[in-house]
């Protein structure tokens, strides 16, 4: 028993990686980023931490959603662009998407939407068209949150059309 001890102290001192993983070790800037991340575990250390310890990343922490009762997404800007990530209970990240820019007249959002008048189940994230006066707009990039595969699923943006409510654009959209 003492020897399997001295034997785990020994490769966590010769490998911190192997107790210290946070998930963006093996991203590089223009590299593929959702592949680089996906299958990773994302750490709970202290966001500030993981950020300066990738400065040369870029990183910052957008904020996450709770998707479902065992998902969730998380943003993050790396190497200059959004990324959406589907994170699980355990942190391990099952999807990657390269989020579109959003902006004023092209809002970011993330929440329940209606296709031709009919409630999505689930969670869409989209890019949305600011239509003035309008309290719900149409979407102009669309992926819905399959809970049960733990992906993103692109949606087509015809009909599509989703509240003020969800804006996640700085500024609201506003």
């Amino acid at each position: 028993m003492k020897r399997i001890a001295s034997l785990l102290v020994a490769l966590l001192v010769v490998c911190p990686a192997a107790y210290a993983s946070d998930g963006f070790e093996k991203v590089r800037c223009g590299a593929d980023i959702p592949k680089a991340l996906i299958g990773q575990h994302l750490s709970n250390e202290p966001v500030a931490a993981i950020e300066s310890r990738y400065a040369a990343l870029g990183l910052k922490n957008l904020g996450s959603y709770d998707a479902s009762d065992t998902l969730f997404s998380a943003s993050w800007l790396i190497c200059g662009s959004e990324f959406e990530l589907i994170v699980d209970e355990h942190s391990l990240v099952h999807d990657a998407l390269q989020f579109p820019a959003h902006s004023k007249s092209s809002p970011g959002f993330i929440g329940s939407c209606r296709l031709k008048g009919k409630d999505i189940p689930g969670t869409v994230i989209a890019v949305l068209d600011n239509e003035a006066g309008k309290e719900t707009l149409a979407a102009k990039a669309a992926w819905k949150i399959d809970d049960k595969a733990a992906r993103f699923v692109k949606l087509d943006s015809e009909g599509l059309r989703c509240p003020r409510d969800g804006i996640l654009t700085q500024d609201g959209g506003k």
